[in-house]
């Protein structure tokens, strides 16, 4: 995975001493307008896909996107919390365990099987763990005002072109 490497090199050396000032003051507070912004920009790409055909779109917003989550993952890594490789570990061990259909030797007969395994393993897991719903909501009207936000600035650039 060099050119993994070679991005996660980048973005620690964006955020040294020496690095760029405005990654440099980056916090995970201040990226979440960007992070929204990307993943709106994500579905922008798909929906250029569907009508045109054309992926270049898309794969420069999943690019976007994955610099967002390497901004994150590098200033947990700076405050001691977590790194990318860790991130990487905890997906790929939940993916495993949610597909005991692929991994295991669970037997589906379809799609809706594989949801409600999926539940009841998410359910499982999420036992004796801090309950995020109560904060969804509220995370829900903040992404919804994230987006007003990005939505204004992207007409107003258009205005002035």
């Amino acid at each position: 995975m060099e050119s993994f490497d070679e991005l996660k090199k980048v973005i620690a050396q964006l955020r040294a001493p020496g690095g760029c000032p405005w990654d440099r003051e980056q916090t995970h507070e201040s990226l979440k307008p960007s992070c929204i912004e990307e993943a709106a920009e994500v579905i922008c790409g798909v929906n250029v896909l569907s009508e045109t055909g054309n992926p270049e779109n898309l794969k420069e917003e999943l690019g976007d996107l994955l610099l967002q989550i390497m901004m994150h993952a590098e200033i947990a890594e700076e405050e001691g919390l977590f790194t990318i490789d860790d991130v990487i570990k905890g997906i790929t061990e939940k993916m495993i365990r949610r597909h005991p259909h692929v991994f295991g030797d669970t037997v589906v007969s379809g799609s809706g099987e594989v949801l409600k395994n999926w539940e009841d393993i998410k359910a499982k897991e999420k036992e004796g763990k801090t309950d995020v719903t109560e904060y969804l909501p509220r995370a829900f009207d903040e992404s919804i005002e994230l987006i007003e936000v990005a939505r204004k600035r992207k007409e107003d650039k258009l205005k002035k072109k």
